[in-house]
C-alpha cells in the first residue's frame, strides 16, 4: 500500500527533492533554477509518498499565498505512475490543507496531461491554458464535494 506523509526530517526532504529533480528536471527538462525556489526552505509544506516496501516514490508541496492555498510540485517516479501514488499524495495534502485552512481557496497549475487526474479529484479549470517552463498548464481550483 502507498503511504503519503508530511515531511518531518531532512532525509525525507532530500528524498522529495530528488524525486522532483528526477521528474521535472531530468524527464521534463525544467531548468534547475526554475524547479527550486525560496518557498522550498521557507513557507512550503512538503510531502513524500512511499511504496509498500518503503521506497520514496512521490513528492508534493503546498503553501499559503495571497489567493489561498496553492498545491505544487506533484511528482511521481515513472515506475510508480498509475499505482495510486498521486491519489495518496493529493488526499493527504488536501486533508492537511483543510485542517490548517478550512475555508481557503485551494488551487494549482496542472500540467496538461494531469488535468483529468485533478478533475477526478474535484478540481475544475478556472482560466485559460498557459505555458510555464515550456510545459502547457491550466489553472484549476478545488471544489470540495466534486470528487468523482
Amino acid at each position: 500500500m502507498i503511504s503519503a506523509q508530511a515531511v518531518t526530517d531532512l532525509r525525507d526532504l532530500d528524498a522529495a527533492f530528488t524525486i522532483r529533480e528526477t521528474v521535472f528536471v531530468g524527464e521534463q527538462g525544467v531548468p534547475v533554477d526554475a524547479e527550486y525556489d525560496e518557498h522550498d526552505r521557507t513557507d512550503a509544506r512538503h510531502y513524500l509518498a512511499r511504496a509498500e516496501d518503503g521506497t520514496p516514490c512521490g513528492a508534493a508541496r503546498w503553501r499559503p499565498t495571497d489567493k489561498g492555498v496553492k498545491l505544487e510540485r506533484f511528482a511521481v517516479l515513472d515506475e510508480y505512475r498509475n499505482h495510486g501514488v498521486g491519489t495518496a499524495l493529493l488526499h493527504r495534502v488536501l486533508n492537511d490543507v483543510q485542517a490548517a485552512f478550512p475555508n481557503a481557496y485551494v488551487y494549482l497549475h496542472a500540467q496538461l496531461r494531469a488535468v483529468r487526474f485533478y478533475e477526478r479529484h474535484g478540481f475544475v479549470k478556472v482560466g485559460e491554458q498557459f505555458t510555464e517552463c515550456d510545459i502547457e498548464h491550466f489553472p484549476m481550483a478545488w471544489q470540495a464535494g466534486l470528487v468523482g
